[in-house]
């Protein structure tokens, strides 16, 4: 076994496949170009830790169920006031999360709240945060069917490995007592432990509708608001549905 198979075997034993697939060329780069031990060393680790990081946002970009479209980048700012072009800045650093703060984003229907809470989504993927994404209704149906089976506690184990929930849309659940209990619970069981991102067309004057009665209503607003970020669109955003209907109604009237 020469000592390039040998260096091989001993990189796979400490499971580090990209260095197994670039040592050799790195060899020869070091050798032609006369680099320092350190150097060559240096630059086998970083391949190694940058191709580990990459996979892992692979990894938690496929578990996240992000809108593959609403990225930051496809995401049109120039409709947005100052302040929340600073708030979204500020937001994808993620520093809100590591304070275990939340997020909760108010508007009226077709404003962007969608597109701007997965923006962030997005970019906390990029910097290695496990993020889900989910319609409200969707995953309130899914602890429902938990609670059904008596696996409620095992669910929620499992959406506790995630560091940021991102619940879309919280005023369209069907709002029976049942989907009332389950998702108190779950935001109980998350509340200073995770992060959540909730976005509403529902003021809190409103949330009523969802959790049926003051108390529960009261404490639902409570866990969610303490420690937490309030972005508002505003009556100056337009809904952007309503822009792009208006004008492809213009470019079909005849002139």
């Amino acid at each position: 076994m020469s000592t390039l198979e040998k260096i091989q075997q001993h990189l796979r034993a400490l499971r580090m496949p990209t260095a197994v697939q670039i040592v050799d060329d790195l060899i020869q780069t070091a050798t032609r170009e006369t680099w320092p031990f350190e150097t060559f060393l240096a630059e086998l680790l970083e391949q190694e830790i940058e191709s580990r990081r990459q996979n892992r946002v692979e990894r938690l970009q496929k578990a996240s169920h992000l809108p593959a479209g609403k990225t930051l980048a496809a995401f049109d700012q120039s409709r947005l006031p100052l302040r929340l072009t600073r708030q979204l800045a500020q937001l994808c650093t993620g520093e809100f999360v590591t304070r275990t703060e939340n997020l909760l984003v108010f508007g009226s229907p077709g404003v962007g709240k969608t597109h701007f809470a997965a923006a962030v989504g997005h970019q906390l993927v990029q910097s290695g945060r496990s993020v889900l994404f989910t319609p409200t209704y969707r995953l309130v149906d899914e602890l429902l069917r938990a609670k059904r089976d008596l696996l409620l506690e095992r669910e929620l184990r499992r959406l506790d490995t995630y560091e940021v929930l991102i619940l879309d849309d919280i005023g369209y659940v069907q709002q029976s007592r049942d989907e009332m209990e389950v998702l108190f619970t779950l935001l109980a069981e998350r509340y200073e432990r995770r992060s959540v991102i909730i976005t509403s067309n529902l003021v809190f004057s409103q949330w009523e509708q969802i959790f049926k009665d003051p108390m529960t209503t009261a404490a639902a607003i409570d866990r969610v608001v303490h420690h937490s970020i309030i972005v508002e669109f505003g009556k100056e955003i337009t809904s952007h549905r309503a822009q792009e209907a208006a004008q492809r109604i213009q470019q079909q009237t005849p002139a």
